[in-house]
């Protein structure tokens, strides 16, 4: 489980306090994962919201790049704020550290946390255009 102040260089907790981000981590684990690790598959089923810490990863539908990634930008909220499947792939590349937060800990951060829950659908409207 992460800590507090792993949470803290996260820009999406920046404005929590310590005691808040301290239950968001009861919420998160940590993952490390290789370069060329395939996190999420477009079309599959989507159970998982994914905070990069470390490391890069790109963003794809079909074959078209649609998205590099790096330290701080998130992903895979489509798939559970619209109840369905993974909107794209999203694979590592470099190795990377990641917090990983499951539905029933995304679902408690959008009740606990609000103005997050709005950043967050926010990015979802923009991503989906």
């Amino acid at each position: 489980m992460p800590s507090a102040d792993d949470l803290a260089a996260v820009p999406l907790f920046e404005t929590l306090s310590d005691a808040e981000r301290q239950e968001v981590a009861t919420w998160c684990a940590d993952k490390t994962v290789e370069a060329g690790s395939r996190l999420i598959g477009e079309g599959a089923p989507g159970f998982s919201f994914f905070i990069l810490t470390a490391g890069t990863a790109v963003v794809t539908r079909a074959t078209t790049t649609v998205a590099q990634l790096g330290p701080g930008d998130f992903f895979g909220e489509i798939a559970i704020l619209g109840g369905g499947r993974r909107s794209a792939s999203v694979v590592t590349t470099s190795k990377a550290t990641l917090l990983v937060m499951f539905t029933s800990g995304f679902r408690r951060l959008q009740e606990a946390q609000p103005q997050i829950a709005a950043q967050i659908d926010e990015a979802m409207r923009e991503r989906l255009g």
